[in-house]
């Protein structure tokens, strides 16, 4: 599906334009020359995990259940087992490298935005993905998305699992969407729980349901009114982005061009080696400020380099760690 690789990239190169603007001596110094484009990556490039959050949820009602099916009893546990080990395997690795270099960067730079060295207990967390929920300091930027992912997948598999009937089980799914809208995700108290984004997930659930060959347009129409409703309730825009996400992927597949959209390589590229860049972005660039202030560098010019030298290494690193830390059976579909 091409058009979700380009959704994909985009969504990724953001998140990393986010990371890159906001932390460490290279990115406050580019600030500097150019305030208004880092102002704007530093407040909206983040929403840009709305379209993973959606386009998550889209794939998983493609795997879990095409027709709104129920699921079986058995496969329940080992399902969940599989996702974390999809996801656990490329990030426990990057956990490991974020720590390595959050030590050689701390050597060099005195900098806030450098985790502290890690204890035993705090890197057992973040295996388990448990750091948020405990309260334990993250050990690398955005790894909090990992861990909600995790929920997520693992929230919708245990619904569907509930819902004994074909209509049953969607609708769980859906009603706890609707919910997550209209308080939920209205307090950030949730923020470390799959409660506060299983909006933006259902959406994305919803627009593979109701772009189903047969199914009528009009559950679109009901998908938009009621996230619409939400928003007249409490406007948030990254709800709007994920609404406008969803809708997207779910007019796709109706129409067909979300198998018909043209490949553009560079884009299928970074689609499909986006969670390998979103997990490896943050080591680098904390290697990158460990380099830069060891050779004694600091002009603006030297900055700038140092910043878009950082983000090539990213995505050719993250090129060699899809390929070796994310084999087939581990690559991550949503």
């Amino acid at each position: 599906m091409p058009l979700i690789d380009a959704l994909r990239a985009f969504a990724a190169l953001f998140v990393v334009f986010n990371h890159f603007s906001i932390y460490l001596p290279i990115s406050d110094t580019v600030w500097d020359i150019f305030p208004g484009t880092f102002e704007w990556f530093c407040d909206y490039g983040g929403m840009a995990v709305q379209v993973f959050l959606v386009i998550g949820g889209f794939l998983a009602a493609r795997s879990l259940s095409p027709q709104g099916n129920a699921l079986r009893v058995s496969p329940l546990l080992l399902l969940i087992w599989k996702r974390y080990m999809r996801l656990a395997v490329p990030y426990v690795a990057a956990v490991c490298l974020a720590m390595l270099a959050a030590r050689f960067a701390d050597h060099w730079v005195d900098h806030d935005a450098i985790p502290a060295p890690a204890t035993f207990t705090q890197w057992l967390a973040h295996v388990f993905l448990l750091q948020s929920v405990i309260g334990f300091d993250s050990l690398s930027a955005g790894v909090w998305y990992i861990a909600i992912d995790f929920q997520l997948f693992a929230t919708m598999t245990l619904l569907l699992w509930l819902g004994r009937g074909r209509l049953v089980a969607p609708a769980l799914v859906l009603m706890l969407a609707v919910i997550s809208l209209f308080w939920f995700n209205r307090n950030d108290d949730w923020d470390n729980w799959a409660l506060y984004f299983f909006g933006s997930y259902g959406l994305g659930a919803a627009a593979w349901w109701a772009s189903n060959h047969g199914r009528k347009a009009m559950w679109l129409v009901v998908m938009a009114l009621v996230t619409i409703a939400a928003l007249a309730v409490d406007f948030r825009e990254r709800i709007a982005l994920a609404l406008v996400i969803a809708l997207t992927l779910a007019i796709s597949r109706r129409t067909g061009f979300l198998e018909r959209c043209p490949t553009i390589r560079p884009l299928a590229f970074l689609g499909r080696i986006s969670y390998s860049l979103f997990l490896v972005h943050f080591p680098v660039l904390l290697f990158a400020n460990g380099l830069y202030a060891m050779l004694g560098l600091s002009s603006p010019v030297s900055a700038m380099i140092g910043l878009l030298l950082a983000f090539i290494a990213s995505i050719a690193f993250a090129a060699w760690f899809h390929r070796w830390f994310t084999p087939k059976a581990h690559r991550v579909p949503g």
